[in-house]
């Protein structure tokens, strides 16, 4: 019994791990930690990826986009980046 929660967090994320791949590499030095985003909004791929699920890309996805999306979802959750140097590594 004490296994349960392990099985359980195990068969939640087995169920998106092949869902793209865990980091993408962006412009800029930028990392996205793409594995990990589907782990904070559990497997809610249209939240990014609006009706694009499927198909790997977010339309007219660029820097502005980016910005607009990352950084409204972070300031929202309090959580992630914030500064410049915080996502463009050097």
């Amino acid at each position: 019994m004490k296994w349960l929660p392990f099985l359980l967090l195990l068969s939640a994320t087995s169920s998106f791990a092949d869902d793209g791949p865990a980091v993408l590499s962006l412009k800029n030095g930028v990392s996205f930690p793409h594995r990990a985003h589907q782990g904070y909004m559990k497997s809610e791929c249209r939240q990014c990826h609006k009706k694009e699920v499927g198909t790997g890309r977010i339309p007219g996805f660029g820097k502005d986009v980016a910005h607009r999306m990352c950084r409204t979802c972070h300031a929202m959750k309090q959580a992630g980046p914030a500064a410049c140097r915080d996502c463009h590594k050097k």
